[in-house]
């Protein structure tokens, strides 16, 4: 048998790395690894704890509430706050920030959980989290301003996805790194270790039923992705679960590109810049990979409020580079010469 490194012993192993690490940081990420495991064991029984369907309220989205949805941003909440490492936390299900600790360092910024419209189907879901340091002092309420910064400045970002195996896969700007749950053991072990998404691409994972609505740019893409794909010995193949956190890691595995545009009544997307595109984006570029909003780097976008959208192109180098020729985006443009 192997000898299986778990999570903790990572974790550790990465703080000896950094003679002034404190240990902050390392007690912040194992209160969301905690919250993580809650919402595990939530999840896998959902349907025998009366805990699928809808919860009734309108979160600030506008969009309908799962029972799961509350019952994760709870969980996660309530880990974050064992520790005084969090000054604040933005939550997509949350109107504004929730104070947590004055003195802590940090904010963390969370999807508890992505993809809740196919919990009650079975389908592949996650969470999806991103942390910065705190701008505001140490010892005042943290403000909005700490949780509006452009994704450059995340100290780490990662998603966990609740599917066949529940995995983390996580970035401190340093590599990408997965880890699989051992349920009987309740330990996270390290499965995949440097994570490099394969630079061409073997899916596809778009929505084309909004066809009519894409940018021209984008329907140039895929007709041309189409017309590649007739004469290909290996063409791209369309995989789309509706579930980002699924179809990202499918992608950042085996290669590809997803895509979920701006259209015509909805030029901003649907996507959350602070909550998905941003924690997302900074794992894709830590894994050789790329993430444009169409016609910027996500990761140089300023935020202007919690709650904004953004257009969202994501994956391997190849069909990113062939897509923003398309979308004539200037600073992807030369890579598809």
């Amino acid at each position: 048998m192997p000898t299986l490194t778990t999570l903790e012993e990572f974790i550790i192993a990465q703080e000896r790395l950094q003679p002034e690490a404190r240990g902050e940081f390392s007690q912040l990420l194992r209160d969301l690894v905690l919250g993580a495991k809650v919402v595990h064991r939530e999840v896998n029984r959902a349907g025998l704890a009366g805990v699928l369907g809808e919860y009734g309220h309108i979160n600030v989205q506008g969009e309908v509430q799962q029972k799961l949805d509350v019952l994760a941003n709870e969980q996660f909440l309530a880990a974050l706050s064992r520790g005084c490492q969090v000054a604040a936390v933005a939550s997509e299900e949350s109107d504004t920030i929730l104070p947590l600790c004055d003195t802590g360092k940090y904010v963390v910024l969370i999807d508890p959980l992505d993809g809740s419209s196919n919990i009650d189907v079975n389908v592949s879901i996650g969470t999806i989290f991103a942390i910065y340091r705190r701008l505001s002092p140490l010892g005042t309420p943290a403000t909005v301003a700490d949780c509006l910064q452009p994704g450059s400045a995340q100290l780490a970002a990662g998603y966990v996805l609740y599917g066949s195996s529940t995995m983390l896969v996580y970035t401190t700007g340093s590599g990408v790194n997965g880890f699989t749950y051992e349920a009987s053991l309740g330990e996270f072990f390290l499965s995949h270790p440097n994570i490099r998404i394969p630079e061409a691409s073997k899916y596809y994972s778009i929505n084309d039923a909004a066809y009519e609505r894409f940018p021209e740019g984008l329907k140039v893409y895929l007709s041309d992705l189409k017309q590649r794909n007739t004469s290909a010995k290996k063409p791209m193949s369309p995989r789309y679960i509706g579930s980002l956190v699924a179809d990202f890691h499918r992608n950042l595995l085996q290669g590809g590109i997803f895509i979920y545009p701006g259209s015509v009544d909805r030029p901003e997307g649907k996507l959350r810049l602070l909550y998905e595109c941003n924690p997302m984006a900074f794992i894709a570029e830590q894994a050789g990979g790329q993430a444009s909003s169409g016609s910027q780097r996500i990761l140089a976008l300023q935020p202007t409020e919690l709650h904004q959208r953004c257009p969202l192109y994501i994956g391997s180098p190849d069909e990113m580079a062939r897509v923003a020729a398309c979308l004539a985006a200037p600073e992807f443009a030369t890579l598809a010469h």
